[in-house]
């Protein structure tokens, strides 16, 4: 599991990011929201972008959601 951590505006967000690379599948967590998000290697691309900030903008506000989105995508791209 790796911790992650985003500042911006809104403060500090601990994002929580699961890799199962058997099943190939990842897991993200943002307890501070009490928001989580499943996906697997092949959801992975723009597409997943745009579903993580409209999920997330249910639960913040929609420029921290975008934010946070784009960071989350950079960070599972890096595993």
């Amino acid at each position: 599991m790796k911790i992650r951590k985003s500042y911006g505006p809104y403060g500090e967000r601990t994002v929580y990011i699961h890799e199962n690379k058997k099943e190939e599948t990842i897991l993200i967590a943002i307890p501070s929201l009490e928001w989580s998000w499943f996906f697997t290697y092949d959801d992975a691309g723009a597409e997943l972008v745009k579903q993580l900030g409209e999920s997330l903008a249910h639960r913040t506000d929609p420029s921290e959601a975008e934010e946070l989105a784009s960071r989350i995508r950079q960070w599972t791209g890096e595993m």
